[in-house]
């Protein structure tokens, strides 16, 4: 009686509003609409008595059926891109994961998959403001998570979403989700060990704090392991944000703390360009009087003046392999995480001092 009072009903509504979607066949079937979407392109991982009780659903509801041909099926049709917006901020593009977009579309037009993409809003725990259509509605097949989101923000995912999900530029040790990250530590390493070798003894990180996302503190980690393995004793950490604002205001503290540094780190471009402003502000030249290096190589590093020597991410191949790694997770759900390091590259520009001296802007007695 329930089935047939619930079918009356779907029925009226649709012809009311002259369509049948994939939420009536759900109710009717009385399962996610992710489950119906999943059961309707025939999935491997539906039961075979749901995937009956739905394709009954739509049918009976006038639901338009696709036809069948499980040898030549991807397991994917659609895959979701949501990247993490704070809620407290206007929007804009960010250079970072504009180029992990461009690889996520580069890969599903390869693969012949649709795309949807969306702002995560978050508010300043790292928790969801409110969920996308997509998710909302369950409109995905698959999905890739980019930038950094907090383990348990990450885990509600699995209760909204009833589909593969990866991680690209996101961190989750202690979830079952594949990721493709950044090498971190050793791009960090390189930069300064560069800095280093050109001279630079007194070197300061810009960047970081403690309450950083894991990337940047493997950064900080880089830039610490660098100098300890060149047995340099000191370490000029100014803890600030990732921002151009956040990046002025903590090279102005740090140097008028440690005048002797001659040169910084930034755990980011933009951080970076911070650095470059106040050094300017404070009378100091780059890179002769203060050398700088940052991280990401975002399409602004060369632009500046001098143009920045920085750590060069792949971020194109990092949404490129993202989507390969869903079709992987999608196809084997069996298969054991899975966890795709990206390698760095040091990209060396004008804003690196090559011929460093002991000795900074207000003399050699400093040092």
């Amino acid at each position: 009686m329930f089935i047939e009072c619930s079918l009356t009903t779907l029925k009226a509504t649709a012809k009311m509003s002259n369509s049948v979607t994939l939420r009536d066949v759900a109710q009717l079937a009385g399962v996610s609409i992710g489950t119906a979407s999943q059961a309707l392109n025939n999935r491997p991982n539906v039961a075979p008595e749901t995937r009956s009780r739905v394709v009954d659903a739509a049918m009976s509801l006038g639901y338009p059926l696709k036809e069948s041909d499980s040898e030549s099926q991807s397991p994917l049709e659609v895959i979701g891109l949501l990247v993490k917006h704070d809620f407290d901020l206007p929007p804009e593009v960010n250079p970072f994961y504009a180029y992990i977009q461009a690889g996520v579309e580069r890969a599903c037009q390869s693969l012949n998959l649709s795309l949807m993409y969306a702002n995560i809003e978050v508010d300043p725990s790292n928790h969801p403001v409110g969920w996308p259509a997509m998710i909302r509605e369950q409109r995905i097949d698959g999905l890739i998570l980019a930038g950094t989101f907090i383990e348990e923000t990450i885990d509600s995912f699995k209760r909204h979403i009833e589909a593969p999900i990866v991680l690209v530029d996101s961190y989750a040790p202690n979830l079952p989700f594949d990721s493709i990250v950044i090498d971190n530590i050793p791009g960090a390493y390189v930069a300064v060990k560069y800095l280093i070798e050109s001279g630079h003894r007194h070197i300061g990180l810009i960047g970081a704090n403690d309450h950083s996302p894991p990337s940047v503190l493997e950064r900080r980690a880089g830039y610490v392991n660098a100098l300890r393995d060149r047995h340099i004793h000191d370490v000029y950490i100014e803890p600030s944000r990732l921002d151009r604002e956040s990046g002025y205001a903590a090279t102005q503290k740090l140097l008028q703390k440690a005048p002797q540094v001659t040169a910084i780190f930034a755990c980011n471009d933009f951080s970076a360009i911070g650095v470059m402003h106040a050094a300017r502000e404070m009378g100091l030249r780059v890179p002769e009087d203060l050398s700088v290096v940052g991280f990401d190589n975002i399409d602004v590093a060369k632009e500046v003046t001098p143009p920045l020597t920085t750590v060069h991410v792949h971020k194109t191949w990092m949404g490129i392999l993202g989507v390969r790694q869903l079709l992987e997770r999608a196809q084997n759900p069996e298969q054991p995480k899975v966890t795709v390091v990206v390698s760095t590259q040091l990209i060396a520009r004008n804003s690196v001092n090559r011929e460093a001296k002991c000795e900074s802007a207000l003399g050699p007695s400093i040092c």
